[in-house]
């Protein structure tokens, strides 16, 4: 994906619907009518089904489907044609699956799309969750890759298996960006502005530093939808960003 500074606040800036109930999220759209590009994630897919996804889709709205697929090629391929099916925008799948699995992940994405006739969504794979740091990395997973060198490895193997970008965290955008080359998309969550609660993640940036090193879309949840004012709150970050 080329040149993000294309791409207005509503384009580049993705909020979660973390919320485990129908009628929450459409409280949630209905605050933020703004809002065109939605993710929906583990919590609100296993608790709705594709019933969000049609909900979103009847408003014209964006969806990124964050379900992270990890398991044997064969099942995330599965998975993944299934869920190319919805007709949604974004779908993630693990770095760590493996070559194989990200390889048959790409050409399953393409026959779901196919198989209804919808655009072919783009596949993002995770480097390595914002929650995680250095230290875990280190002792938890027992990894002896520095972090940098790490997520760069994991974005390499996703870019030889095709798959269209990365999902990582603020910190590695700028390295993944120099290295993977303008198409590459690059998802960022973990993204914080300066006046928002770090919260459970522990690599990030603030919305603009995350946009400058080359970001294409930023993630950010509870800065905006717990926010006294979520509709203030989004109007400030993209006043930061310098983009409306």
């Amino acid at each position: 994906m080329k040149a993000n500074q294309e791409l207005t606040c509503s384009d580049r800036l993705i909020v979660p619907l973390d919320v485990s109930t129908i009628a929450e999220a459409i409280a949630l759209i209905d605050t933020l009518p703004q809002v065109t590009f939605w993710k929906v994630g583990l919590e609100l897919f296993v608790s709705t089904g594709t019933e969000i996804i049609d909900l979103l889709k009847t408003r014209n709205k964006r969806i990124f489907l964050d379900l992270k697929f990890h398991d044997i090629p064969n099942t995330v391929a599965g998975a993944c044609r299934a869920a190319s099916r919805y007709g949604v925008d974004l779908i993630t799948v693990h770095a760590t699956a493996g070559r194989q699995a990200l390889e048959l992940a790409k050409e399953a994405a393409l026959a779901g799309a196919n198989d209804t006739g919808v655009t072919p969504p783009k596949l993002v794979a995770i480097t390595l969750l914002t929650s995680l740091n250095s230290r875990d990395l280190a002792f938890d997973l027992k990894i002896p890759l520095e972090l940098p060198e790490y997520t760069l490895e994991m974005a390499l193997l996703a870019q030889k298996a095709q798959i269209d970008g990365v999902v990582c965290s603020p910190q590695e955008v700028a390295q993944l960006r120099s290295t993977c080359g303008e198409d590459f998309i690059i998802v960022c969550p973990g993204v914080r502005p300066t006046w928002a609660q770090a919260g459970d993640q522990k690599r990030s940036l603030t919305p603009l530093q995350a946009y400058k090193a080359g970001a294409d879309f930023l993630v950010i949840g509870r800065p905006i939808t717990a926010a006294p004012d979520p509709v203030a709150a989004w109007e400030r970050i993209c006043e930061e960003i310098g983009n409306r």
